[in-house]
């Protein structure tokens, strides 16, 4: 993969929207949460690209930014074994579900990062697994990717009837933001009778969120001074500034052969 992808560039931010409770993705139980309605600021960001150069579609026949049209769209990128997509999907299955009656439309946009994700097989088995039951587009040679100008995994473009892209999010978190900017696309879409309640999701296993106030890891590449939760047995051994020259057999030489 080129630089222009950057691979390295997946993101997972510990915001405080991380903390929004869950209950269950296959039922939509008591709300847990409700805020008052409050317009948001959506302004255009560009225009839904055409998803003809998708390499195929699983769970639907092949979609097209005209035939979306009057819809609003959740684009959502992803790659299957991308643990924090794997932690947002619970919202985007709830949100699919609870408003596909009024008018959203949820496409996941698989790019794959690794080879074997580029295999139709193990994406469709993957899906499979989830339970991920929206349409995806195959974007195995990064087509809809390059044509959004995308850099990361997970990432969120929200597009509205008019099919002009009106806010985007990168990254885990921001829940209760992202489901209030599908609201308020859809009630400038004309739909009645949005409820709005919050999607309450139930995720476990690899769904789950990150505990960040508690998260540990034995390792660490960023120095000891940037050193954090650190979980190695004995705990973080310390490096010492040392000068080092070199023997004086060499120095009287100059050079080093």
């Amino acid at each position: 993969m080129s630089e222009e992808i950057n691979h390295g560039r997946r993101r997972f931010l510990t915001t405080a929207a991380m903390t929004i409770a869950a209950t269950s993705l296959d039922i939509f139980g008591p709300v847990v949460q409700q805020v008052a309605p409050a317009g948001l600021q959506l302004p255009i960001e560009g225009e839904l690209p055409s998803l003809g150069s998708a390499n195929g579609w699983l769970n639907s026949q092949p979609l097209t930014a005209n035939g979306l049209r009057g819809k609003v769209v959740l684009i959502d990128f992803c790659t299957y074994t991308c643990i924090n997509w794997l932690r947002t999907l619970p919202y985007g299955g709830g949100w699919a579900e609870k408003y596909k009656n009024q008018g959203l439309v949820v496409i996941g946009v698989h790019t794959p990062e690794f080879p074997f994700e580029k295999d139709v097989a193990n994406v469709r088995r993957a899906a499979k697994d989830l339970k991920v039951n929206y349409p995806i587009a195959i974007d195995s040679n990064y087509a809809i990717w390059r044509a959004l100008k995308n850099k990361y995994w997970p990432a969120l473009y929200f597009v509205d009837a008019q099919g002009r892209i009106r806010h985007h999010y990168f990254g885990e978190g921001e829940y209760e933001k992202s489901e209030r900017v599908i609201q308020q696309l859809l009630a400038e879409a004309g739909r009645d009778g949005i409820s709005r309640e919050l999607v309450s999701v139930d995720a476990r296993g690899v769904e789950a969120a990150a505990d960040w106030g508690s998260l540990r890891s034995p390792e660490n590449y960023v120095g000891h001074e940037r050193t954090e939760n650190f979980a190695s047995p004995g705990g973080a051994v310390l490096d010492k500034r040392r000068i080092y020259a070199a023997p004086a057999r060499l120095r009287s030489v100059g050079t080093f052969g």
